[in-house]
């Protein structure tokens, strides 16, 4: 049940607590919680953020009133979310290090389930199967999950915007990337990512439903804006950031583009 040891030891290093803060990853953010805002059952309902590191959607939920359960394999990041957490007007209900394979809460225990990450790092589609049953076994008839996905494509995109075909060490993984989805970072270098799967759409829509869930719907987050050259003068500018959002919001359930997106989130409810 242990994963690869180089994704924990990635996220030993990598500073995921502060990432949705800087660059296109804060529209990841915004969006994420525009479409969990939307899908999401009113609170006080119980939510359990699998994958939850640092605690940045399980604090914005508890903010609202949800009871929050926050779940991640990193030590690390759960030590951080508890620290956040005592900083926190309205915390966080429980924070525990566990795998999205075999989570502590009961059966239909959960309104709604967040797979806000396992999914990019258990590589074989069984441990994804696994992961997304346990989702449904913790949600009540009814209950919601949302899971996010990597895109396919990402690393091909990302590739061209910020000009890192240049290493041929790059290529060599985004080569892999568009063949299979198999992401391996053999080069180690850091802005490379770790060992991961990454989606296409139709896959990530297929994973759900074979879990059992029903009324399975895929949305791109980010749309085309996360590429931009210049996305860091455009987010500063009221205008500019409002177009970002609004093109993402605007694309995020069109087929045809779905991929361009660098997530994509998977939404689909248990059955009554």
């Amino acid at each position: 049940m242990k994963p690869p040891p180089e994704v924990l030891a990635y996220y030993d290093r990598f500073a995921e607590e502060t990432r949705l803060q800087s660059g296109p990853s804060r529209l990841e953010l915004e969006r994420t919680k525009e479409i969990l805002s939307r899908v999401l059952p009113r609170p006080p309902a119980r939510v359990v953020d699998v994958g939850g590191a640092a605690g940045v959607y399980s604090a914005w939920l508890a903010e609202q009133g949800y009871e929050v359960d926050l779940v991640d394999l990193s030590p690390r990041l759960v030590d951080e979310a508890r620290k956040r957490n005592a900083t926190l007007p309205k915390p966080i209900a429980s924070l525990a290090v566990a795998d999205a394979r075999s989570l502590p809460q009961g059966d239909e225990s959960a309104a709604a389930v967040l797979v806000m990450g396992p999914l990019y790092h258990l590589t074989s589609e069984a441990d994804r199967h696994a992961a997304l049953c346990e989702a449904f076994r913790v949600l009540t008839p009814s209950g919601v999950l949302a899971a996010a996905a990597v895109s396919r494509y990402a690393s091909a995109l990302d590739g061209l915007a910020r000009k890192l075909t240049l290493d041929p060490a790059f290529v060599q993984i985004r080569d892999r990337d568009l063949v299979d989805g198999q992401h391996r970072n053999n080069s180690n270098h850091p802005d490379y990512f770790t060992t991961a799967y990454f989606h296409r759409p139709e896959d990530l829509q297929a994973e759900l439903e074979g879990a059992g869930f029903q009324d399975v719907r895929v949305l791109g987050v980010e749309g085309p804006g996360w590429i931009l050259a210049d996305f860091e003068a455009r987010w500063a500018h009221g205008a500019l950031r409002t177009d970002i959002v609004d093109v993402a919001r605007a694309l995020e359930s069109e087929r045809s583009i779905l991929g361009v997106s660098a997530h994509l989130i998977g939404l689909g409810r248990k059955p009554a």
